[in-house]
Formats: structure tokens, C-alpha cells, sequence
């Protein structure tokens, strides 16, 4: 497979180049302005918006920036460094947490990012690092074509922001935001780690994103839950645009390669052309509801680009060698479905090279055992009892696909049921049709991610066995579909096997860029293929429902776009070759891939605008939001209680009055910031390996220690002098933290067994235990 270099520019004067690097500037203020009104809008305080920045570029970006010039060498400009340079500088940053939280030494961890920078300063030989190394800038079109992506990602901000409020302020939010909150406290403690919803239980968890947010509020002072809740996400997900941007220029040889790979991965979704029906999946990679998800793209995107570097040819330094290990553990760290994909590229481009050139590819074997130490290293550390929930089966992720659920009829059991699920075993032959053309379907409105695997850069064959030089596409390539293939043939009771698709969304993003890319010979071709392909999108007629909600209506309504859409372009193919027969011959597929491309982020684009033109979605429902002054006597304990004291709570539930519990609450630990003894154990290790006992999913199971529980209720029901004072002496509670919403509370007999009440706000008692 071929990759087109473009030609040096000649060296310019060097007014000119001073120039020309101010005009570079010009565009990024678009997304920062953007990103400042979005933070300002959603009630982000200026001060520290302002102070967050600083720390983004002190502790952050260059000390980043140097460690990656010195492990894996200058990319020869400016913002691809500093990109890549951020995305390093979170592993530095990560590494100065680990070292604080092993040793308590949490107080000095604000003088972290100054040692490195003064270590860089004062070392010869690492003072170079401070400048860009020999390359030629990229042009004024890359920057403003990325500023465009990254003012797309902070307006998906704004699409999150408004739905997720700042506390205190009455509101449903998804209940895992409360759980990483909790989380994000618990990482500013010492090792080992506990669950902070059941205090005394080891925490095995993929926790190196709260870990990172725990690092940005202890250095800025800013309370976590406005760094996580808004600080944090959107200059995350921008540095991860940045890494797989530069990782498409890199492999494909072409500037604007990179903000095409960049929108496709993180802006553009599926297509729809018209369609009512939505493909199972998370639309992007990037998602404040799940921060592992997001934290864990530009760390495995840096690996990605240096395996790539490597693949080709590149020395790596033995700084490089000696980080790509910590790099690895990183990311299985941040979040498990990351590493097994790039493992199968890996494997896949070994395989190639050894079959192609027969010889042992080394650094192949190499990178794929740095991959599979980090592997067995996050299984060690991270990896808990739940994970084996995890099983094979064929198409388990159709049952969250809604005519799937219409046609089969069947409510699948909640556990694993075998290799095949109950439903499509029992389903007659029009329905297994059905499933076999809704699967065909996901891959055509996939096309926008899929499409660099249907028509992959072109392969030469001017001699013998080409087709194995170059590792990196079969890399690519074997990353994404072991991605595809980890969502269609893995089991999860919460859908989590898509994240394995989620995880290689970037990936996808840049090879349909290459594919591209490669395929291009001048401008005329690509730019009419999308302006058609962006065109239909937006203007495609839009069924509302099917017929009938049976598998022929389903199957009809889910054929019929698509079938409109081919005869558009079979009729637009046409009427070109016979117009410019053999040039026009050549160009479809470059056409149909810009178009493809086009239209993905088209939908996307539509569907962001028309979500910030509704009223804004905060979920009130009673007894599931958590109100106000709820709110307002969880962060008092944040504030006014010591950092180690152990509170006990009797909320638990989601809602909190249901008779069934829901084992989701979290919000006390979220928001108090504090370990509870009993709150709310869904995502235990006990409790989720147990799912499908008695037929109840795992966040329906009872508390994993009863005995502990029957007290902790006994206490707030009951409020027994002797339950008080075995909570106190021999589980060390100091505070309770008592809801009417959540029941019964008895106060006169818990202030007789010496429970002092220190607050009270709304429902909500706190009481203070001698």
C-alpha cells in the first residue's frame, strides 16, 4: 500500500515565516472563544475557567510536550507537539498521582509538572526538548481546518452541559456520573483504593481517569465536581483529536488527511438518509458519561501513531522503549477495551509481514508484548470479580436494537444464556432473516467508519509480495475490525461490549481519511463527491414509522432509504462514465468515499443543532432526582467534615422509595465526597458477578454483607443505643447522613443513643456521632 508524500516547500525568509505563524494562530482562537462561552453559559465560574487553563498549560502541555520530544522525538511542528505533547503529559501527570497516593505525600503534588520542566532546564542534554525540531510547519489550511473540528467538539459540549447541571440544582443525572465523582474523591486518598459506597471493600476498577480529574482539583483547589462535571471533558476530547489527527497525516502523507480523520472519528456518526431506525452503539468516543472512555483516546492513540512510527522504520529511543510500557498499562488502566484491539492489529500485521517477507517481524513481537505486559499488569490491578461477566455471544448487542426487540418478541433473560441468546434461538425463519438484514444494515449506515475497510488504501502489486511492506494499514485495519467484531460477539448485561467498537471509532476515522487520501489526484472530485453526499443527507425524505412493527415493516422502512440512496448514486455514476467514460470510471470511489464521509458528519452536525435548538432535557422525576437540598447537605459534608471520617447513610436506592432496590443512588459519596459504609453497591465486584441470581439483573441484587447492612438500617429506622454505638466503635462511623426521602428516620431516639444533629436542610439530617 502506497503513501503520497507531498514535496517540501522551499524555505521561506524569515519575516515571511514569523508571518506566517501569527496567521497560524488566528484560527484556534475560534475554538478556545467557543469553548470559554460554553463553560461561561453553563455557569463555569471565569476564575476558574482562567485557572484551569493555566493548569492545562503548566501542568499539563509542557511538561508533556518535553517528556514526548525526548521519548519519541519532535514532529517537526508546533501544534502537532503540543497535541501530542498534552496527550503524554497526562501519563506524566498520572505517573506524579501514583507516586503521591503511594506515599501520601498528596500536598506536593502541585510541585510534580515544576520538576520536570526544571529537570529539562538544567539537564544539556534535555534542554533541546524546549525546541521544535527540524521539520517544515504545517500550513495555515490544517490549522484552520482543525480549529473547525475543535469548535465542533466544544459546541458537543454544550449538547452535554444542558443536560447535566452544576449542583446544587434539582436534577436526574445518570447515576454513574455520581459513581466516578465518588471515585474521583476516593483517587485523592492513599493506597489502596475502597469502594466509596461501601467502605472496606477493595476498589478493582479501571479508575486512572477519576484518578486524573482527583489531580486536577487537588492542584487547582477547584471543587472536583465542577472539574469533572465541565473542566475536564472537552480539552480531553480535544487532545485526543489532535492525537488522531496527527496519526492520519502520519500514515497517509497529507496535511488535510488529518482534520477529515478527526471529524469521521469524533464528530461524524452513522448515516441515516431518511431512516427512523438508530443503530445499536454509543454514537462517539468521546462521552462525559463514561470518562474512562474518554480519557483512555489519546493515550491509546499515542501508542497507536508510535507503533505505527516503529512498524515503518522508526528508532524508537530508549526513552521511548522505557515509556511505552507505562503507556500500556495506562491505558488498560483507563479503560479494558482499549488494548485487546490493538493487540489484534498487532497480531494481524505480524502475521502479514511474516507470511509476506518470511522472516520474523521483531519489533512487531515486541510492541505486541509491551501490549500484552499491560494487559496482564491491568487485569492484576484493575480488573475486578465483574469482569467475568464478560462472555461470548453471537449478536448479543442486537437486543438493544429496538426492531430487534419488536420482531423477536422475546425479553431475553437477563443472564448469559450461551453462545446464541434466547430470543434469536427460538425466533422462527422470517425473524432470523430479519436479524441477518439488520446486521447487513448496521454495516451500511456504519459506512462512514467502515468504508476505509471496504475500500482500504489501494494495494500495488508492481512486484512480487508489496502487499506486506508496510504493516501499518493491516495494523489499522485489524484494529478496527476486532473492534466490530468485540460488539457483535461479546455479552455483557449492561451492553458493555460496545466500547470495544467505541474504542476503535479514531482508528476508523483515520483510515477512511487514508483511503481517501490515497485515492486523490486534485481537488474538483472529492469536494462534489460531499457536497452530494452532505446534500442527500440533509435533504433525504425521512420516513416517521413502519407499516407494521413486524419484520416485514421493519425490513421495508429500514431498505427503503438505502435503497433510494444507491438509486441516486447508480443514476449520478452513470451519468458520469458515459459523460467522462474511463476518468470518470476512476474517480467513483474517490467520490463515494468523500461522500460517504460528507454525510456522516452531516447527520451528526444535524442532529447537535437540533438538540441545542430543544429545551434543554434535565430529568426531574420524584423520588429519582436528587433535589436542591439534598444536594446542598451532601456538599456541606464535603466541606465541613474531615477527609477520612466514615459516614453512614440510608440512602441507597434509584428510586429511593422503590420496594425493589436499585442499588444506584451514589450521590451521597458523589457529592459528600466522603467513603460511606453502606450506600449503594450495584458495581461491586460481589454484586455484579452475581447478576442473574434469582433472575435480577446485578443492580437489583441485595447488599453483598447483610449483617452490615440489617445494622446500618437498624441504626436510621431504629436509632438503638447499642446499633449507635457498635456503628461508632466497630466500624469507625462518625456521621450519619439521614433522607426522610429514603425512609424512615427516628430522630429523638438517635439524638437519646448521643447522635448530635449538626445540619439540617429540606430532608435532610446530619448527625455527628461522639
Amino acid at each position: 500500500m502506497t503513501t503520497v508524500l507531498e514535496t517540501p516547500a522551499p524555505a521561506a525568509p524569515a519575516p515571511v515565516r514569523h508571518s506566517r505563524r501569527l496567521w497560524a494562530a488566528v484560527p484556534w482562537l475560534l475554538p478556545a472563544i467557543s469553548a470559554y462561552w460554553v463553560l461561561h453559559y453553563y455557569d463555569t465560574p471565569d476564575k476558574q475557567i482562567a485557572l484551569y487553563a493555566v493548569y492545562l498549560l503548566l501542568a499539563v502541555v509542557v511538561p508533556g510536550t518535553l517528556v514526548f520530544r525526548a521519548a519519541f522525538g519532535s514532529r517537526g511542528n508546533l501544534p502537532e507537539d503540543l497535541g501530542l505533547g498534552a496527550a503524554t503529559g497526562l501519563l506524566v501527570l498520572l505517573a506524579g498521582w501514583a507516586l503521591a497516593a503511594a506515599t501520601g505525600l498528596q500536598h506536593l503534588l502541585i510541585g510534580w509538572p515544576a520538576l520536570v520542566m526544571a529537570l529539562f532546564a538544567a539537564v544539556p542534554g534535555l534542554r533541546r526538548h524546549w525546541r521544535t525540531g527540524p521539520g517544515e510547519p504545517l500550513p495555515i489550511g490544517w490549522s484552520a481546518a482543525m480549529a473547525v473540528v475543535l469548535f465542533m467538539v466544544t459546541i458537543w459540549g454544550a449538547t452535554v452541559f444542558r443536560t447535566v447541571p452544576l449542583p446544587p440544582h434539582t436534577a436526574e443525572l445518570y447515576p454513574d456520573l455520581y459513581y466516578h465523582l465518588a471515585l474521583v474523591h476516593e483517587m485523592t486518598r492513599s493506597m489502596p483504593f475502597q469502594v466509596p459506597q461501601l467502605a472496606g471493600e477493595t476498589l478493582k476498577y479501571h479508575y486512572l481517569s477519576d484518578a486524573d480529574i482527583a489531580t486536577a482539583s487537588m492542584i487547582t483547589g477547584i471543587d472536583a465536581h465542577v472539574v469533572f462535571l465541565r473542566l475536564w471533558v472537552m480539552p480531553v476530547a480535544a487532545i485526543a483529536v489532535l492525537v488522531f489527527a496527527a496519526l492520519a497525516r502520519s500514515v497517509s502523507g497529507r496535511w488535510w488527511a488529518a482534520p477529515i480523520a478527526a471529524t469521521v472519528g469524533f464528530v461524524g456518526q452513522s448515516v441515516t438518509v431518511g431512516s427512523i431506525a438508530s443503530p445499536p452503539g454509543i454514537g462517539l468516543p468521546i462521552t462525559l458519561l463514561s470518562p474512562s472512555q474518554t480519557y483512555a483516546m489519546p493515550l491509546i492513540g499515542i501508542f497507536v501513531l508510535v507503533a505505527a512510527d516503529v512498524l515503518r522504520g522508526k528508532a524508537l529511543r530508549w526513552w521511548g522503549w522505557a515509556l511505552l510500557p507505562l503507556l500500556a498499562v495506562a491505558c488498560a488502566g483507563s479503560k479494558a477495551s482499549v488494548l485487546p484491539p490493538l493487540a489484534a492489529g498487532l497480531l494481524l500485521a505480524g502475521a502479514i509481514s511474516l507470511i509476506g517477507k518470511r522472516k520474523i517481524p521483531w519489533t512487531t513481537i515486541a510492541l505486541l508484548a509491551t501490549v500484552g505486559f499491560g494487559m496482564v499488569v491491568g487485569l492484576k490491578l484493575f480488573a475486578g470479580g465483574g469482569a467475568g461477566t464478560l462472555q461470548p455471544q453471537f449478536l448479543a448487542t442486537m437486543r438493544w436494537f429496538l426492531p430487534y426487540q419488536d420482531v423477536i418478541g422475546t425479553a431475553d433473560d437477563v443472564q448469559w444464556g450461551g453462545l446464541v441468546q434466547d430470543g434469536l434461538e427460538s425466533a422462527g425463519t422470517a425473524a432470523r432473516w430479519f436479524v441477518a438484514w439488520s446486521l447487513i444494515w448496521w454495516f451500511l449506515v456504519q459506512a462512514p467508519r467502515l468504508v476505509g475497510l471496504a475500500l482500504p488504501p489501494k494495494v500495488r502489486w508492481s512486484r512480487p509480495r508489496q502487499w506486506a511492506d508496510d504493516q501499518v494499514p493491516w495494523l489499522l485495519g485489524g484494529i478496527v475490525i476486532a473492534g466490530v467484531l468485540g460488539m457483535w460477539l461479546l455479552w455483557h448485561p449492561s451492553a458493555s461490549q460496545i466500547y470495544f467498537y467505541n474504542a476503535v471509532l479514531p482508528v476508523c476515522g483515520v483510515l477512511t481519511a487514508w483511503a481517501l487520501a490515497d485515492r486523490v489526484r486534485g481537488r474538483l472530485v472529492p469536494v462534489l463527491g460531499a457536497v452530494a453526499g452532505g446534500l442527500w443527507e440533509f435533504f433525504a425524505p425521512a420516513l416517521t414509522v413502519p407499516v407494521s412493527r413486524d419484520a416485514g415493516g421493519w425490513a421495508w422502512a429500514m431498505a427503503l432509504p438505502l435503497i433510494r440512496t444507491a438509486a441516486l448514486v447508480a443514476v449520478i455514476s452513470l451519468i458520469a462514465v458515459l459523460i467522462w467514460r474511463k476518468r470518470a470510471a476512476r474517480a467513483l470511489s474517490t467520490a463515494l468515499i468523500a461522500a460517504i464521509a460528507a454525510a456522516g458528519t452531516v447527520s451528526a452536525v444535524t442532529r447537535t443543532v437540533e438538540s441545542l435548538g430543544d429545551p434543554p432535557a434535565i430529568k426531574v422525576r420524584n423520588h429519582v432526582a436528587v433535589t436542591a437540598a439534598e444536594m446542598k447537605a451532601a456538599l456541606w459534608l464535603e466541606a465541613n467534615v474531615g477527609k477520612d471520617d466514615l459516614v453512614a447513610t440510608n440512602v441507597h436506592c434509584m428510586p429511593m422509595s422503590a420496594q425493589q432496590c436499585n442499588a444506584r443512588a451514589f450521590w451521597v459519596a458523589g457529592l459528600g465526597g466522603h467513603r460511606t459504609l453502606v450506600e449503594s453497591w450495584a458495581y461491586t465486584d460481589r454484586t455484579v458477578a452475581a447478576n442473574g441470581v434469582n433472575d435480577l439483573k446485578y443492580f437489583f441484587q441485595p447488599a453483598p454483607d447483610p449483617a452490615v447492612f440489617a445494622l446500618n438500617q437498624r441504626v436510621f429506622e431504629k436509632g438503638l443505643a447499642a446499633d449507635v454505638q457498635e456503628l461508632r466503635s466497630s466500624y469507625g462511623v462518625r456521621w450519619l447522613f439521614a433522607d426522610t426521602a429514603a425512609g424512615k428516620v427516628a430522630n429523638a431516639p438517635l439524638k437519646a443513643a448521643g447522635a448530635v444533629v449538626v445540619h439540617q436542610i429540606g430532608t435532610v439530617v446530619i448527625y455527628r456521632l461522639y
